[in-house]
């Protein structure tokens, strides 16, 4: 005779294994990753542009030539190319695992707050789309960067986009 008080045994497979969340990343490696993803953007696309229009400038003070036209086009590439390798490797990490590429280097990962994996359009929408959207209003970035202050280490962009960053 089965107990009519028993806890249901159903299996209920729509809720991630709490088990499987790992602790909150740091505040400190959030902003260290935060950083380092502005650093590795500026060397993929900003530097190699500086480093065209020197060589460029340089060369043509040295024949002579007024026009900026060849100098502009492969900056411009060489901009372009950057970015798209950035693109490539953001969205492949991003996809894969919920990393951005310092993310990656530094072992943390974006989820869902169930513990499910962050999908790559709500990460793009809702982290970064509408958060810089909401960015228009002064002083919320600040807000938004202060509340890394709660106990539960979560930004307003990651209370939009319903996800908490954590160690990987």
């Amino acid at each position: 005779m089965t107990n009519p008080y028993a806890p249901p045994r159903a299996s209920v497979r729509d809720v991630a294994d709490p088990s499987a969340l790992t602790a909150p990343a740091d505040r400190a490696t959030r902003l260290g990753a935060a950083i380092l993803d502005g650093i590795i953007l500026m060397a993929m696309v900003y530097t190699p542009l500086i480093l065209v229009a020197i060589v460029g400038g340089a060369a043509a003070r040295a024949t002579g030539e007024t026009g900026p036209n060849a100098i502009l086009l492969v900056g411009g590439v060489v901009t372009l190319v950057g970015f798209t390798v950035w693109c490539w490797l953001t969205i492949r990490y991003m996809r894969r695992n919920g990393q951005s590429i310092a993310k990656k280097i530094v072992g943390i990962k974006v989820i869902r707050t169930d513990g499910s994996p962050a999908s790559l359009g709500r990460v793009f929408w809702l982290r970064n789309v509408v958060n810089g959207l909401i960015s228009i209003v002064p002083l919320y970035g600040l807000v938004d960067a202060l509340f890394i202050f709660q106990d539960s280490r979560r930004c307003l962009h990651d209370k939009i986009a319903d996800t908490i960053v954590v160690k990987a």
